[in-house]
């Protein structure tokens, strides 16, 4: 089995501590074939996760670990954008001068308000409603491989406001689901859900993994969101039986943004 990591932070991210040698070495123990790191980064001067990316840095890390470890592990850098669809002049102008393999893109902050206080002040529904339409005009403009963790507004509001049903958002989600195959954006599964004692299931549902197969979707990557070192790869192989359920039959790699890699899903 071919074992993929795609979406690990590091301390080039504004929320993490881990160490990027330290991460490379436990996903080697734990079996994992290769990595791609995607740390936070965004050109708002508004938003918390500005300023801390020094590029400079983290491609000499990626060029360290990749050098290190090129026997055991390979390694892809990538990057998490926040709200990639707003200000993309502005991230075309940086990203243009990079080597990125991978680019996720994500919704932290709607209006300038982190989720959860967004969340705070509406109602349940009208909450995950303004999510997903976020969401939407994320995949209908910005430039991204991947979609990550699509349905990310239960983290915050599961325990005060409680789970969405699916149900109840089919509409605005066959729309993003869409317009993601229509774009050839792809989505994860990411595991980081499942370590969490509240949410208890994966970023995004079985559901919405079907409905993405069932419209044409087949860019699958998986990654835990891991923040830690030790907590690399949580989850993994319960992510690919998720994919099996979905029947989706491949899970990709990218290099330099282009899928490079097709890996089957073992049991299909």
């Amino acid at each position: 089995m071919y074992l993929t990591e795609y979406h690990h932070h590091t301390d080039n991210s504004i929320d993490s501590k881990a160490n990027m040698e330290e991460v490379c070495k436990q996903a080697i123990v734990k079996g994992i074939d290769e990595i791609c790191f995607t740390d936070h980064y965004s050109v708002n001067p508004k938003l918390p996760t500005y300023g801390h990316m020094d590029f400079d840095i983290y491609f000499s890390q990626i060029k360290y670990c990749q050098d290190k470890f090129k026997d055991d592990l390979t390694v892809k850098a990538g990057i998490e954008l926040c709200e990639p669809h707003l200000m993309q002049e502005e991230y075309h102008e940086v990203l243009s001068q990079l080597e990125i393999d991978f680019i996720l893109g994500s919704v932290h902050n709607i209006n300038e308000e982190k989720l959860r206080k967004f969340m705070n002040e509406r109602e349940k529904n009208e909450a995950y409603q303004k999510y997903f339409e976020e969401v939407y005009s994320l995949v209908s403009s910005a430039d991204i491989d991947v979609l990550a963790h699509l349905d990310l507004m239960k983290r915050y509001a599961v325990q005060t406001k409680g789970n969405y049903a699916f149900t109840d958002f089919q509409e605005i989600l066959h729309a993003i689901l869409e317009k993601a195959v229509e774009r050839d954006i792809g989505i994860e599964i990411n595991t980081s859900g499942l370590s969490n004692e509240h949410v208890g299931e994966a970023f995004p549902t079985r559901e919405i993994l079907k409905l993405y197969k069932h419209l044409g979707g087949e860019i699958l990557t998986i990654g835990s969101d891991s923040h830690h070192a030790h907590t690399v790869g949580n989850h993994l192989e319960g992510a690919l039986q998720m994919a099996r359920q979905a029947e989706f039959t491949h899970v990709y790699t990218f290099t330099k943004r282009k899928l490079n890699r097709l890996l089957a899903v073992p049991g299909t």
